[in-house]
């Protein structure tokens, strides 16, 4: 029901005899397949036992308000993280959908024209708050009983914090099966949390192929490129501008920044995280230090934590956000959203973007029709707020900094499967992605391999 050739609206319908479930649902960000947001859903929300929840991201998760509205009452499973993530995710994304309808309205009503969709918000901040009491927090290694003979269990994906993947079993007429969802797979070694979860069989596999084309650069990499970015836009009188998802991208960008500046191979600039919704998100990430990795850990024993380093400024308000355009000489802002298709990031662009001295930094993926995947396609002119702005700027983009796993990450962690699963499915990639990532993993197995489309039905046996 999404993500299928395409990387966002994750969302997989799972039937048995007696238990119908979701995992994930997602929003649709990509421009062409937004209209799917407005949709019916593929079947009754009232009819759905449960919803697992791999994690907070909105393209996994950001669809519950509506699956709610529409009548879903029963539970959400996932990591305590998740949930408490997903709360602050969900309502911030109402509170902009609300904001950008009434700002397209008041728009086209200027213009004299319609647009192409509804002029009212897809879902609200009470539909989004009415969503809390169905969150049903669920600790890794430890088995859900859902319904009917099918129980899940959650495992570290190593993707952001709290992020899971998860094993589902099935248990009907006397067999057993079982399923995972990779959810987003994480990479080995990332800053803050722990490596992704090995598995050594499963009967079924869903596997992510965001990146199934294409390898990263190392963390290494990540550092030197970061520094030389911002050395030489310092030089150059210019302020450096990260478009960031609040969800580990930002803490991530923190915690490679603190590095750099404890080594002294930047500047001691000011940093600025102008997102409330990461400001929030970052509140969590200290109160999980269980789910730490060993290096994140010592730094935060050592009183050097990322989310806490000399110069570092929280800006809470609209009127700090609005200040930091008149800040004389170079400043670093890191700002939401991470594909520019709203929220503060856009008055940042708006004040940067055709200025040459200053840099837009890219460190995440830019799905297909964004504003970001529009300038980092290298766009001389682009829309923002109305407005159209020539591109004078340098844009830069770092892939390392990446949460989820490249071609041999995927090819790896799925090779930990001790004997041949009955079939993967490669899912949440662009078609083109995931055709190159199902033909290497079809040169390295003799696996059965299906690459779905949109509402495809499978039956398990």
């Amino acid at each position: 029901m999404g993500a299928a050739r395409n990387v966002t609206g994750s969302r997989y319908l799972l039937e048995t005899d007696s238990a119908r479930i979701l995992v994930d649902c997602g929003l649709y960000q990509e421009r062409e397949f937004r209209y799917r947001n407005w949709e019916p859903f593929l079947v009754p929300p009232r009819t759905l036992d449960a919803v697992l929840l791999t994690h907070a991201h909105l393209d996994h998760c950001g669809l519950l308000p509506k699956l709610a509205h529409e009548g879903f009452g029963g539970k959400i499973y996932g990591t305590a993280a998740t949930a408490e993530i997903t709360r602050i995710m969900l309502l911030d994304s109402a509170r902009l959908q609300q904001e950008d309808a009434e700002f397209k309205r008041k728009r086209h009503k200027r213009e004299g024209r319609k647009g192409r969709y509804p002029e009212t918000p897809l879902y609200t901040v009470d539909d989004a708050t009415a969503t809390n009491p169905l969150f049903s927090p669920v600790k890794y290694g430890e088995a859900v009983h859902i319904a009917g003979g099918l129980e899940a269990t959650f495992y570290d994906a190593g993707h952001v914090f709290g992020s899971a993947m998860i094993k589902v079993t099935v248990n009907q007429n006397g067999e057993k099966r079982t399923i995972l969802f990779s959810g987003d797979v994480g990479r080995q070694d990332k800053p803050i949390i722990k490596d992704p979860t090995l598995f050594n069989e499963a009967d079924y596999v869903l596997i992510e192929s965001t990146y199934g084309d294409r390898l990263h650069e190392s963390s290494e990499d990540i550092s030197k490129r970061l520094a030389e970015i911002i050395n030489s836009t310092q030089s150059a009188g210019g302020n450096i501008v990260i478009p960031s998802f609040a969800l580990e991208r930002a803490q991530e960008v923190m915690w490679y920044l603190n590095e750099l500046l404890l080594a002294d191979r930047i500047p001691h600039l000011m940093v600025f995280v102008d997102s409330p919704m990461a400001m929030s998100i970052t509140e969590i990430f200290k109160h999980h230090p269980e789910l730490f990795d060993r290096d994140m850990s010592i730094l935060v024993r050592q009183h050097n934590s990322p989310f806490n380093f000399p110069g570092l400024t929280m800006s809470h308000t609209t009127d700090e956000s609005k200040a930091i355009n008149h800040i004389a000489g170079t400043a670093i802002i890191i700002a939401g959203s991470g594909m520019c298709t709203g929220g503060r990031i856009k008055h940042h662009l708006v004040a940067n973007i055709s200025r040459k001295e200053s840099t837009i930094l890219f460190v995440g993926y830019q799905a297909a029709g964004t504003l970001g995947r529009h300038i980092v396609e290298g766009s001389k002119t682009v829309r923002i707020l109305g407005q159209n702005y020539p591109v004078r700027a340098r844009i830069a983009q770092i892939h390392g900094f990446s949460a989820h796993a490249d071609r041999n990450e995927l090819f790896s962690w799925i090779s930990g499967l001790k004997r041949a699963p009955r079939h993967v499915f490669i899912t949440h990639g662009e078609a083109r992605a995931a055709q190159s990532f199902g033909e290497f993993l079809h040169e390295k197995t003799d696996w059965e391999i299906l690459i779905p489309e949109y509402g495809a039905e499978v039956s398990l046996e």
